[in-house]
């Protein structure tokens, strides 16, 4: 059974930093995608950025590129998101997802194929 656990998040003012951490366990494979993504109340939800965990390639939206890191740490098979210069608009429930791929093509979540597991979320709260 896969299982997506997210840790981190909270709440900060504008211009500080959060991490967020995912852990993902239970894939038989080493080829898998996680991404994030987040919700912000009465918006659709957003794919922000993702890592294809088998080479490290990555993708971020425009709104965070050069503010947020995601990174793969393979000894702790944990993904880690480094948001940096944050923003009121940044504030959000933040999902860890994942799935199995055997391109890095198909990681970022606008090329379509849905992510499989989920975790429950964590809030990110940026005050101005």
């Amino acid at each position: 059974q896969v299982q997506v656990v997210e840790s981190g998040g909270g709440s900060v003012q504008a211009g500080g930093s959060l991490r967020l951490s995912c852990t993902v366990s239970g894939y038989t494979t080493n080829y898998y995608c996680v991404a994030w993504f987040r919700q912000a109340p009465g918006k659709e939800r957003e794919g922000v950025t993702s890592i294809y965990t088998t080479d490290g390639t990555t993708y971020y939206i425009d709104s965070v590129k050069g503010r947020f890191t995601i990174s793969f740490d393979h000894a702790k098979n944990t993904v880690n998101l480094q948001m940096d210069s944050l923003n009121p608009e940044d504030t959000a429930m933040y999902y860890c997802a994942a799935k199995t791929s055997l391109s890095a093509y198909w990681c970022a979540p606008h090329r379509g194929g849905d992510y499989d597991d989920w975790g429950q979320g964590t809030q990110v709260t940026v005050s101005s």
